[in-house]
């Protein structure tokens, strides 16, 4: 592969201010944990040894810096983050219920990540990449919104191939109708997709996610991988389809678990080498193993970014089987 780096991805990096705990007053304590579906996929990446690589605007304020310093020392090249003065770094309070499961409240309006622009992309570095990542919270708002666009199909054309994931977030959006729309968009620019069960309902109309996925490939995608929280993954291509078992984990807090599984799915297919239409399917399901190893991982610790594992831990996880 001679493409300067494995993996660019594009979209929100943030702070998440996690519930941790309470005062001695009784009010409740957040902890600050650097964060961003792109942002945890790419440190993910990197704990796997791969070359990464942020493009992402946040404000030139404190969180802004936390987050730049924070991905350097994760391995992630920050040299495409855009620091304005003009916007502040988007922030996202979080509660996690007993079981893990979590709820969000944001500071987006706007936040740093919604005003990239078409201008300040740097479109030589987006032609540098064996896989382009993108989501949708960079197209819930202009001028972020035409600056995904654009970068993918910059991406896209080089050569790249095109990793989408929805991660869909409800308050973000004006109304279910216009999310849809706006995934349902870009959908046909991706190669391999990854959504959760709900997500693929949603995007489908449809009450099953097998139904679902299968309906998702007639979109442009020619992969699609559905996440089913501790059930594993159900993934579909044109030939075949099956479900991963995940891995037992005791679960601290589901931040960044989908992120680290895709992370390391995506690490596994570039070990391959291997032009997409020509992975057997075995591959496809090592791939979905790895991330299942990944995210099981992830999940036992809390924070996004901080409890993303290394490839170490990830490879004893899989000797196990």
């Amino acid at each position: 592969m001679g493409k300067k780096f494995d993996v660019i991805a594009l979209g929100e990096l943030l702070v998440d201010f996690t519930e941790s705990g309470k005062s001695e007053n009784g009010m409740k304590l957040f902890e600050q944990n650097p964060g961003g579906a792109p942002a945890n996929l790419l440190v993910t990446l990197s704990h796997m040894g791969h070359k990464t690589a942020m493009a992402a605007k946040t404000g030139a304020d404190m969180h802004g810096s936390f987050l730049k310093k924070t991905l350097e020392k994760e391995g992630v090249c920050t040299d495409y983050i855009i620091e304005d003065n003009t916007v502040f770094t988007t922030l996202a309070f979080v509660e996690i219920s007993k079981e893990g499961e979590r709820s969000f409240s944001f500071a987006r309006k706007p936040g740093a990540d919604t005003c990239l622009s078409v201008k300040e992309l740097d479109q030589q570095v987006l032609k540098e990449c064996e896989i382009f990542h993108f989501g949708s919270l960079s197209l819930t708002d202009e001028p972020a919104r035409s600056a995904t666009t654009e970068a993918v199909k910059i991406a896209k054309e080089a050569g790249a191939l095109i990793s989408f994931d929805p991660n869909y977030r409800k308050t973000l959006w004006k109304n279910e109708t216009d999310a849809v729309e706006k995934i349902k968009g870009v959908m046909l620019f991706a190669d391999i997709m990854k959504v959760s069960d709900e997500e693929s309902m949603l995007l489908t109309g449809e009450t099953d996610y097998k139904e679902a996925a299968k309906k998702l490939l007639q979109n442009g995608p020619k992969l699609v991988v559905v996440t089913l929280g501790s059930d594993g993954v159900y993934i579909v291509n044109y030939e075949k389809s099956g479900q991963i078992a995940g891995f037992p984990a005791k679960v601290a807090d589901t931040t960044g678990a989908g992120d680290s599984f895709w992370g390391g799915f995506l690490s596994k297919y570039l070990e391959y080498q291997t032009d997409i239409k020509d992975m057997p399917w075995e591959a496809w399901e090592a791939c979905a193993r790895y991330g299942n190893a990944t995210a099981s991982l992830c999940v036992q610790k809390r924070g996004g970014i901080p409890a993303i594992p290394y490839k170490r831990d990830v490879e004893n996880v899989l000797k196990l089987i």
